[in-house]
């Protein structure tokens, strides 16, 4: 028997996978096919395809089996991400139905390979206009005069933030980075001698007591 894999994929909370599995079901009992395996993930679409077990997918899946998902974004975070798994998929042979889109795409069948064609067309097209916006935002930008990038000098956050006040009265009392780090129960105290360093905490940094 051919194999059936439905994939649910989820960004929030499993209730929506629920879902997913019901629509997938009762399309399979419509359409009389029997789901083999479901391969489930609550995460979100902006992690790796192996976080999101699509690297697992692919391997379950191979000639003459079938995908079943309940809608395309359920692949992945771009068009051109969709468009090139599904492009994969049927290049094993592997029928991919998606219940929402009323998709279904076979190798064989000519009107998927037209829907393919044109698939990929949008996922180029795509491409092309995500570096078209993002060189004239640049460009605008430029002309503005404005600098690219995070101006010189800007402080990022820090895990040692929220002891910031701790960390300047320890420094009134004339104690180094190393035994601060202590108190504050960090094991390495390098890093906290280049957050005083920059935040200048203190006017001049004694020799650090070892």
């Amino acid at each position: 028997m051919d194999k059936i894999v439905a994939y649910l994929r989820s960004s929030t909370h499993k209730q929506d996978l629920t879902h997913q599995r019901l629509e997938i079901l009762e399309f399979a009992r419509k359409k009389k096919l029997h789901v083999t395996e479901f391969v489930e993930i609550t995460i979100s679409s902006r992690k790796t395809s192996k976080q999101r077990r699509i690297d697992e997918l692919m391997d379950t899946l191979g000639g003459a089996s079938t995908l079943i998902v309940t809608e395309l974004s359920r692949l992945g975070r771009s068009t051109a991400e969709v468009i090139g798994l599904v492009n994969a998929l049927i290049h094993r042979n592997v029928r991919v139905i998606i219940i929402k889109q009323n998709l279904d795409i076979q190798q064989q069948d000519m009107n998927s390979k037209i829907m393919i064609t044109l698939f990929s067309l949008f996922a180029e097209l795509e491409r092309d206009l995500i570096s078209l916006r993002t060189k004239e935002a640049l460009s605008a930008k430029k002309s503005q005069g404005k600098r690219l990038g995070k101006p010189k000098g800007t402080l990022q956050k820090s895990k040692f933030d929220p002891h910031l006040d701790k960390i300047r009265e320890l420094l009134a009392y004339g104690l180094s980075g190393r035994k601060i780090a202590k108190i504050l129960g960090y094991h390495s105290h390098i890093a906290l001698n280049t957050y005083i360093r920059k935040r200048k905490l203190r006017v001049a940094d004694p020799l650090e007591a070892s």
